[in-house]
């Protein structure tokens, strides 16, 4: 499974090993809408080869979508074209909060790819216990 948090300047990436069990942040991707980040997206996709891969959706605290979550839909709708391979939308309200506890906690990696390794885990505990909480790109 291969995890992005989408962000129109970065997009933090983060991949799981093939039992699902454990989740590694990968370098953060650079302007993920322009021609060289979706190229970049494409390269990784091929270097790591996921069955799917799993969008952060910015949910408001309300639980209702946003302007942020119409252009996370829509950034999931151009990487399923490219892809290829199921994308799949979950959750991401409280993933760059916990991203910056880990930095403050010592974690190495950036708070992007970092969120995108939360978001991921979240999604495989979601996924373990059947949650109706994750989406498929439309």
């Amino acid at each position: 499974m291969l995890a992005l948090d989408y962000g129109s300047a970065r997009c933090g990436c983060a991949v799981s090993d093939p039992t699902r069990t454990l989740v590694t942040p990968l370098e953060a991707i650079n302007a993920p809408d322009s021609p060289a980040g979706m190229n970049s997206l494409r390269e990784l996709i091929g270097r790591h080869e996921p069955a799917e891969l799993v969008v952060g959706l910015p949910l408001l605290e309300s639980g209702e979508e946003g302007t942020q979550a119409a252009a996370a839909r829509s950034f999931a709708g151009r990487l399923k074209a490219v892809a290829k391979i199921p994308v799949k939308l979950h959750d991401e309200r409280y993933t760059t909060r916990q991203a910056l506890q880990s930095i403050s906690h010592g974690a190495a990696s950036d708070e992007n790819s970092l969120a995108a390794a939360h978001l991921l885990e979240a999604y495989l505990d979601a996924e373990a216990k059947g949650s109706d909480s994750i989406r498929g790109a439309e």
